[in-house]
């Protein structure tokens, strides 16, 4: 990660996590880059492009890894099995169609983080989205697309949002500027619709929504929207996302990730408390 990704195998978050591994096990074994390639008969940029998850996990090369590392039989299996999962693709290869490359990595991330925290200053975030308040953003982003595939990319958001469903999905905490709530998407009526939608998921137990008052003024976020992920496994780090016109960044390096939290931490403080979002919501309806 740490780069913007724009083309080839967007991986899974197993597939991150079991490269970790293999790296983890190499290391430990005392295996050098080169002796493990010699043991697969490959370059040594192979081993180094298995163990960041840029390429599939080949089951061969898997187990001759495994076996070189001194992993007992019984594990190696387990590892395997693991292995052919992490290759399966995830649920939105479905809509490869309408799914550029460098976003499914960030589905990906959503669909296994334990925490999303968020500061979104132009758009009620994707999680949150009603059906005719995404219709209307889509229309507006992609102009003289066909109505069909509109709604494939649609249908893609509202799938992402089953994770509000599940007993072990993140929990979400947004930060939204208050321009995302006043800027008209889609007419009052579309408008009104989704600022209900939003007091429906504050009534969930692991949703969390925070409004940025326009007269704070300038805060440290002002430089634009990003996504930080939190996960529940040991060999993955956090992930801060930031998307641009046409691509997307994804932030791993300690420092980094740590600069986005802080920022996230100063406009927690900044911005609105939890407690009195659904009164902001409820007066800006009325202004409808």
């Amino acid at each position: 990660m740490g780069e913007n990704r724009s083309g080839g195998s967007a991986p899974t978050v197993l597939r991150i996590v079991l490269g970790r591994r293999l790296r983890a096990l190499r290391v430990r074994a005392g295996v050098s880059f080169e002796d493990a390639a010699g043991a697969l008969g490959v370059t040594s940029l192979t081993v180094r492009r298995i163990e960041k998850a840029e390429v599939g996990l080949r089951i061969p090369y898997v187990r001759e890894l495994l076996y070189r590392y001194g992993v007992p039989a019984a594990e190696i299996e387990d590892f395997v099995a693991l292995a052919r999962e992490a290759n399966r693709p995830g649920w939105w290869h479905a809509f490869r169609d309408v799914l550029p490359e460098w976003f499914s990595a960030y589905v990906s991330l959503e669909s296994e983080a334990s925490v999303i925290r968020l500061y979104e200053p132009h758009y009620v975030p994707g999680l949150l989205q009603t059906y005719d308040y995404a219709a209307a953003l889509l229309r507006t982003g992609f102009p003289g697309t066909p109505k069909d595939e509109i709604d494939r990319r649609v249908s893609l958001r509202l799938r992402r949002q089953d994770l509000l469903d599940k007993r072990d999905g993140p929990a979400v905490w947004a930060i939204l500027d208050e321009t995302v709530l006043r800027r008209p998407v889609g007419g009052a009526e579309v408008m009104r619709a989704q600022i209900d939608r939003l007091v429906e998921c504050l009534a969930r137990p692991k949703v969390r929504i925070q409004v940025m008052p326009v007269s704070v003024g300038a805060h440290p976020g002002a430089f634009g929207p990003f996504h930080h992920f939190r996960f529940g496994l040991s060999e993955l780090p956090d992930v801060v996302y930031a998307e641009n016109l046409t691509g997307a960044v994804y932030v791993d390096r300690p420092e980094d990730v740590v600069a986005h939290l802080e920022v996230l931490d100063r406009m927690s403080v900044q911005a609105e408390p939890v407690a009195r979002t659904r009164e902001i919501l409820g007066d800006l309806r009325k202004e409808l």
